[in-house]
C-alpha cells in the first residue's frame, strides 16, 4: 500500500515539476497570508487600523465601565478586617511567659 501512494506521489511531483519548466505556473496557490521574510511587511489598511482603534476602546470602555460601577471583582465584596483589634490568641503567637 505504501508503495503505491509514493508512485503517485512521485507522479504528481513529476508533473508538477513538467508544468513549472513548460511556463505553466497557472496552479491553484493559496495566498492566505502574506510572507515577509527580510522584507518589511506591507502597510495594514486604513479600515484595519481604525477597526483595531474601535476594538481597543470598546475593551478599555467596558474594562474602565466595570471597574468604576463594580469595585467589588478588584477590593473584595466585605470590609478588610483591622488587624489592631486581632488578639495573640487569634493570630497564633504564644504568650511571653511561656
Amino acid at each position: 500500500m505504501f508503495g503505491n501512494i509514493r508512485a503517485l506521489r512521485r507522479v504528481l511531483v513529476t508533473q508538477r515539476a513538467i508544468q513549472v519548466l513548460n511556463g505553466n505556473t497557472n496552479l491553484i496557490s493559496r495566498q492566505s497570508h502574506v510572507v515577509s521574510y527580510r522584507n518589511a511587511p506591507p502597510p495594514h489598511s486604513k479600515a484595519t487600523k481604525i477597526g483595531a482603534v474601535a476594538v481597543g476602546a470598546a475593551m478599555w470602555w467596558w474594562v474602565i465601565w466595570h471597574l468604576w460601577h463594580e469595585p467589588d471583582h478588584i477590593t473584595g465584596e466585605f470590609d478588610y478586617p483591622d488587624p489592631l483589634k486581632w488578639s495573640n490568641a487569634q493570630l497564633g503567637i504564644p504568650r511571653d511567659d511561656a
